[in-house]
């Protein structure tokens, strides 16, 4: 189990137990991580990651705070979960994503123009390994729709933007608990631009296919 992912269980005990309670703070960070023998950095993404899921409340200069735990407040939670933990059918999304979206970068290495390559520059720039998940993840977006508009084929630009629309709250979360993703995704990001400069459709492609199945294979993990 990542260390991460070690941490959120560890929080989510602690609420199920009773330990902590509706609408009760949390310990201090360096007594809770002391208490749950865990680095306060990933104590701290494992609050990160239970606060998009809406079980705990940061309040900046205040504290950490357990939720109501209401379920009109945590519907939202339980659909992130189910997403992600019992319904396989983003792992076929993947799988189809693994297919196309090389093919589609392949054929934009012959056909992207000066301007989209500066537009590719200009979003990995935009970002960098200070970047939060949530900015990193709308970067990857932007990044892959450029890739796909590039390949000039409406038709599959129209199914890969919906396809990778599908896969936004898988990628966030591998964001939180996986380590180091921001670092691994910029380094592909930028390898693939490089080859996209050079017309490299094969090489492109490659990077395009490691690039989908990394996330791909965590997922696969992570279920």
């Amino acid at each position: 189990m990542a260390v991460t992912d070690e941490a959120i269980t560890k929080i989510k005990d602690m609420i199920i137990s009773g330990e902590l309670s509706a609408g009760e703070r949390l310990p201090p960070e360096k007594e809770l991580s002391e208490k749950l023998g865990l680095s306060r950095s990933s104590l701290r993404e494992a609050v990160k990651a239970l606060e998009i899921i809406r079980v705990l409340d940061v309040r900046r200069g205040d504290g950490t705070y357990v939720t109501s735990l209401e379920p009109q407040l945590l519907n939202e939670a339980m659909t992130f979960i189910v997403d992600l933990h019992q319904d396989k059918s983003i792992l076929e999304i993947f799988e189809v994503r693994r297919i196309l979206e090389p093919a589609a970068a392949a054929i934009a290495a012959s056909r992207i123009g000066p301007e989209q390559i500066a537009a590719l520059h200009a979003t990995l720039e935009s970002v960098d390994t200070d970047t939060s998940v949530e900015a990193l993840v709308e970067h990857d977006l932007i990044f892959h729709s450029l890739i796909t508009a590039a390949a000039d084929n409406a038709y599959m630009a129209s199914v890969l933007d919906a396809l990778s629309s599908s896969t936004v709250r898988a990628r966030i979360w591998r964001g939180l608990t996986q380590e180091k993703a921001v670092d691994r995704t910029l380094a592909e990001h930028t390898a693939i631009i490089e080859a996209l400069e050079r017309g490299d459709a094969e090489l492109v492609k490659a990077l395009v296919t490691v690039h989908i199945s990394g996330v791909e294979h965590w997922l696969r993990q992570a279920l």
